[in-house]
């Protein structure tokens, strides 16, 4: 078999074995990543596999350089990529991208044993001078408006100028219909009242 329709077996066997599993994510049909631990685990990490054209008679690149590895310090990964590619060196020229993130996942407690995440060591003055500016812009963005339908903007764009402000007095309650109402309504219960009255007596 060439090294095409091997890599196109294995991508199907990885597409059914990992469907619906979170932790896995497809970057490109030879491009794949796992998350080996849970969200929020400080000792979670994740591996990143390309497939070389010749994959798998040659190896695949292992990489551990995503962002979610940030707090992870180099020598860490390197000797994490370092077992991986141990494993490679045993399973090469079988479809070894399975077999690669299940030994990450057996071996995740080993493998971070020496972990100690990594803190950043810019000095507190500079967070502070950095962070400042850009706090008061974050509070705007945090003032979203409320996402409408068609025929909500459609109906605010009847009320509204062309600025899309609301004119003048939309609000204003019509006083001659308002007292004109309250007359009908007192002249409904004099009536009333007086025809009890009546009756009463």
């Amino acid at each position: 078999m060439s090294a095409n329709e091997d890599q196109e077996m294995e991508l199907e066997a990885l597409r059914s074995i990992y469907e619906g599993d979170e932790s896995f994510r497809e970057l490109s049909p030879v491009s794949f990543q796992y998350r080996i631990g849970e969200n929020g685990d400080p000792k979670a990490f994740l591996i990143e596999i390309s497939w070389t054209e010749t994959y798998p008679q040659t190896p695949p690149i292992i990489s551990m350089n995503a962002f979610f590895n940030n707090t992870i310090s180099s020598a860490v990964k390197q000797s994490i990529v370092a077992k991986l590619q141990e494993a490679v060196e045993v399973n090469l020229g079988t479809a070894m991208t399975y077999t690669l993130f299940e030994y990450a996942k057996d071996n995740k407690e080993q493998f971070m044993e020496n972990h100690q995440p990594v803190t950043s060591t810019i000095p507190i003055s500079s967070i502070i001078s950095v962070e400042t500016p850009n706090t008061a812009p974050s509070s705007k963005k945090k003032d979203k408006k409320e996402q409408l339908s068609k025929a909500q903007k459609r109906k605010l764009a009847d009320k509204t100028d062309h600025k899309g402000q609301l004119p003048r007095g939309w609000n204003w309650v019509d006083v001659v219909k308002h007292v004109s109402i309250f007359e009908i309504s007192f002249t409904f219960f004099s009536f009333l009242h007086l025809h009890c009255q009546i009756f009463l007596f």
